[in-house]
């Protein structure tokens, strides 16, 4: 469904994306909207495929997931058997929880979230067992300085 969004809508979606717990009356009073109204523009939304879920966020140090690691990937594969492989093994790695294929000298980059260094070290091993690559390496993000789950409207 094709749904063309206007400022209302963004405003609702930021709002949204800051505290998906809000009720529809409390989203429909800083929109200026009656509460049915506010909440049909986000079934609609919904329904379109603009909003795609909602999540709860969690602090991953207080999970014991503190490390970052951003991990860069080179392969001379580039076949769609390599491709459907390495999709596979990313999705049975919890560590990864973002994956993209990239334009440019580097073919993959992965963020990964672990322990430590020691947690990241089996994460690697268990990758490369699962899939060959070129190259691998990785740097660990020492301050994290922005993170953010909102994309900009």
């Amino acid at each position: 469904m094709d749904h063309s969004i206007d400022d209302i809508d963004r405003a609702i979606l930021r709002i949204l994306q800051q505290d998906a717990t809000l009720s529809a009356d409390d989203i429909s009073a800083q929109v200026n909207l009656s509460r049915n109204a506010c909440w049909r523009r986000i079934k609609m939304m919904e329904q379109a495929g603009i909003i795609t879920g909602r999540v709860v966020l969690v602090d991953p140090a207080r999970v014991g997931a503190p490390l970052t690691a951003i991990v860069l990937i080179r392969t001379n594969a580039h076949d769609s058997d390599w491709m459907g492989r390495f999709q596979s093994a990313l999705k049975t790695l919890p560590e990864v929880v973002g994956a993209y294929r990239m334009t440019g000298d580097l073919d993959y980059v992965l963020r990964v979230r672990v322990a430590d260094v020691p947690a990241y070290d089996a994460f690697y091993k268990r990758l490369t067992s699962r899939i060959s690559v070129s190259d691998i390496s990785a740097s660990f993000v020492m301050e994290e300085i922005k993170e953010t789950t909102a994309v900009p409207l």
